[in-house]
């Protein structure tokens, strides 16, 4: 464990250094944060408690995306790009053949990577739009706490489905092009463009089943309180299940990929 400890120390650190990038991501979405939720402002005054929201818990969601956009690696920038590029030169052999999970080594690291965003990419744009707006804000400690949870298992959740297809590149060699699927399916699916809560009908039920709903609208409705008592308990039960689920697959897929190195290898 305290191997894991220290990579996702050092996934912290890492993107600690890139200040720059950091600050024009944090104006990046800042920006949009405020294109966003003026556009939401203009929603909501025609249909007032659209999705089950008022217009405070509306403009609260959309600084929460703009939060979580990072930190869930709603659009990638993660770890998956560096694992698929290791996969295609063949230096994943080695990570294999190391003393250490590949699994979990990745995971740590994406964990690190996610508390570093959250802190420098969600804290200043959701301070700047309560600034700005009339956010929802809880005043109970207990609820930042259950959100923070909500949170990280949304980002296990997200890491699970990026693993996944990062080791689709064992047998794709490039697997930019699922990346690039995945990113624009979990960005709509995730409640990033919409509260799922406005998807009519089928949809809205298949969205909200969907393991990309852990990323944004599950955490965004455990701030707003929509998620109290056992419907917290079920909230989380549905993150962890998926997250079980899809790492359970990764670990299948990735032991699989090892036979086929030590196959080649030998």
């Amino acid at each position: 464990m305290r191997l894991y400890a220290v990579v996702a120390a050092g996934g912290f650190r890492r993107h600690a250094t890139y200040r720059v990038a950091t600050a024009a991501g944090v104006f990046t979405n800042t920006v949009f944060g405020f294109i966003v939720a003026y556009t939401f402002t203009a929603l909501w005054d025609e249909r007032p408690q659209l999705g089950g929201y008022d217009l405070p818990q509306a403009l609260t969601y959309v600084w929460l995306g703009q939060a979580l956009l990072m930190t869930a690696a709603m659009m990638g920038g993660g770890f998956e790009s560096e694992l698929m590029e290791r996969i295609r030169t063949g230096d994943i052999a080695i990570d294999l053949y190391r003393p250490a999970d590949l699994q979990f080594f990745w995971l740590a690291g994406d964990l690190g990577r996610a508390a570093f965003h959250l802190l420098g990419r969600g804290v200043v744009p959701m301070a700047l739009g309560a600034l700005a707006f009339d956010l929802a804000l809880p005043a109970d400690p207990f609820v930042w706490v259950a959100f923070l949870v909500a949170v990280a298992l949304g980002v296990v959740v997200s890491f699970a489905i990026r693993f996944l297809v990062a080791l689709s590149a064992f047998w794709l060699l490039d697997g930019a092009g699922v990346a690039q699927i995945t990113w624009l399916v979990g960005l709509f699916f995730s409640g990033m463009v919409l509260p799922l809560t406005l998807f009519p009908g089928g949809l809205g039920t298949l969205a909200q089943a969907l393991p990309w709903s852990a990323l944004l609208q599950i955490p965004a409705d455990v701030f707003l309180g929509k998620h109290t008592g056992w419907g917290l308990v079920r909230a989380y039960g549905f993150q962890i299940g998926w997250a079980a689920v899809l790492l359970t697959a990764g670990r299948l897929l990735q032991s699989v990929a090892t036979r086929r190195v030590v196959v080649q290898g030998g």
